[in-house]
């Protein structure tokens, strides 16, 4: 394909650069509007240069990409609310070894959840708890974060639904999930523990240090978790000051005295005091109250010692019948319903019952979508057919489980699509690629290395997702004049290459700018994540994992 013309390419261009600053450089000074409103940004000024039609920029639109996404994001929504990612946290510390056996767990636990529920899902739910887990056994956390970070993107390369690239050249390829799988698992496991062995000897030093030689216990400042802070509160309008008093005291002080109208000022001057020393006193009271009132019964309710006086003399209090009653209607314990406690705990058991039932329904859903791509069906009906099915048998409005979809991410495909058909049509990316195609054919091993290092770098500069659409109907037209066997591998080197590429610097996947977001807005041990600090680590690990990983793959 030639160059269009002038205008066409320079106005191309003008809403490509736009479209890249915004969507690399996401808060740029002078326009912060984020990735999504660049994405549509770029996408109508594509449009309104007239580079790319309306009816053009309609079909650029890949909408089995955009059902598949939208399957997948339902299917991790009911996932996380059925504890699958609480289990796989659990399952970090469960009988840990050391510092050492728990960052191998990270590598692998996260590998995997990314390779069935994408890369960027893992790393919102597993930062925070490794976050935690290592302020608690006093570790540095960022060995914990590059881990979780590099070998998410590793491990998301190994099936279709593991990142958004993959997606795409799932899609545009028509490789089955079966065969990608395939393809690229064996390179994946190897690469993960390759990263695994790189992270322990670069931190080594750091994950050798004891928390404390002496005591045992934590250098800093202990880490408590929400529930337990939440626990521990206290409420200041419960507290009393007579909680310090005996019981019986308190008892005795906060009781009223009632008094029969019938009696007479003197004895009411004497129920009333304070002061009753003797037993004598009390006595003749209690006889005076008898003579004077015949129609009340006057009875002994309690003799009370007052131990913080120094002659520790005894008091009595008469009640009448009735009050007495009421005094132990009041103060005894309410005695124990039985049946209500009863209904109480089969209710309890039948919610928890719903919930497992619930529960073990989402896990069997999952697996049959799986089992569903492992098959060969359509990909993206069947994401949508999972998502539906478990909308249904949620029993709920099923609004509050669509509001948790981002649809900012697939607003941003549409723009994307659009933007990237349209730089397309200027003629510049088939231009540059006939420079450099002879040099890259796969059948050579200087072909696949020249080819590997142009989508690093196109991955890291313009992003893996618009260099995935850019190159990959390319490289596999290259690849399909050797044979068919060669497209498919063509396909899948650009899967492992454009995914792993992610590890190189901070920017270069979505899901490292996730974990250093999340790590640096944790409560309680929040951690930043310095772009410095990734590269030092990043560069090594990805040149020698996509190394090796090319050697499983072309082998395929």
């Amino acid at each position: 394909m030639a160059l269009a013309g002038t205008s066409k390419v320079v106005l191309g261009c003008v809403a490509f650069g736009i479209f890249w600053v915004l969507a690399v450089f996401p808060t740029v000074p002078f326009m912060p509007v984020g990735r999504t409103a660049g994405s549509l940004l770029g996408a109508m000024l594509m449009v309104l240069f007239r580079v790319i039609s309306p009816e053009d920029a309609y079909a650029a639109i890949d909408l089995p990409i955009i059902g598949l996404l939208f399957g997948t994001m339902v299917v991790s929504i009911f996932l996380e609310r059925a504890d699958m990612f609480k289990y796989l946290g659990n399952l970090l510390s469960w009988k840990s070894r050391g510092s050492k056996d728990l960052l191998f767990r990270v590598c692998i636990v996260s590998a995997i959840a990314s390779a069935l529920f994408t890369n960027d899902t893992c790393c919102v739910v597993l930062t925070e708890f490794i976050l935690k887990v290592a302020r608690q056994n006093n570790l540095p956390p960022q060995p914990f974060l590059l881990a979780l970070a590099t070998s998410s993107n590793i491990g998301s390369a190994a099936t279709p639904i593991g990142n958004p690239q993959n997606l795409v050249i799932a899609v545009e390829s028509g490789i089955s999930f079966g065969q990608f799988l395939l393809g690229v698992f064996p390179a994946m496991i190897v690469g993960v523990l390759t990263n695994a062995a790189i992270l322990l000897c670069y931190f080594w030093r750091y994950l050798s240090v004891e928390k404390d030689q002496e005591g045992g216990q934590p250098a800093g400042p202990e880490v408590v978790a929400d529930d337990e802070v939440t626990s521990h509160r206290f409420t200041p309008a419960r507290m009393s000051h007579v909680s310090s008093l005996n019981p019986d005291d308190m008892d005795c002080v906060s009781e009223p005295i009632i008094r029969s109208n019938s009696v007479s000022t003197s004895v009411n001057e004497n129920l009333r005091s304070r002061s009753v020393n003797s037993e004598a006193d009390i006595q003749l009271a209690i006889k005076s109250l008898r003579a004077s009132s015949m129609s009340h019964e006057m009875v002994e309710v309690s003799t009370v010692t007052d131990r913080r006086e120094e002659g520790a003399s005894s008091r009595k209090f008469t009640r009448t019948a009735s009050q007495q009653r009421s005094v132990i209607i009041e103060d005894s314990p309410p005695s124990p319903d039985i049946n209500g406690e009863n209904e109480k705990e089969a209710e309890v058991a039948e919610k928890r019952w719903r919930v497992f039932v619930w529960k073990t329904a989402v896990y069997l859903i999952t697996l049959g979508m799986l089992i569903a791509l492992l098959m060969g069906l359509n990909m993206s009906w069947t994401a949508i057919t999972a998502a539906l099915v478990l909308l249904a048998l949620d029993f709920t409005d099923a609004q509050a489980c669509l509001e948790k979809v981002s649809y900012s991410l697939l607003i941003f495909f549409c723009g994307m699509f659009i933007t990237v058909d349209g730089f397309n049509k200027t003629g510049i990316p088939n231009t540059l690629w006939e420079l450099v195609e002879p040099y890259s054919r796969i059948d050579s091993a200087k072909g696949v290395a020249l080819l590997a290092v142009v989508i690093l770098i196109l991955s890291n500069v313009a992003s893996n997702v618009p260099t995935v659409l850019l190159l990959g109907t390319r490289v596999a037209a290259s690849a399909s004049a050797i044979s068919h066997d060669s497209e498919r591998k063509a396909w899948l080197i650009l899967a492992w290459v454009s995914t792993v590429a992610g590890n190189l610097t901070l920017l270069g996947s979505a899901a490292n700018l996730i974990v250093c977001e999340q790590a640096r807005r944790a409560q309680f041990f929040g951690y930043n994540l310095s772009f410095w600090s990734h590269l030092r680590f990043g560069v090594p690990s990805t040149i020698v994992v996509t190394a090796i990983g090319l050697l499983i793959v072309t082998s395929y």
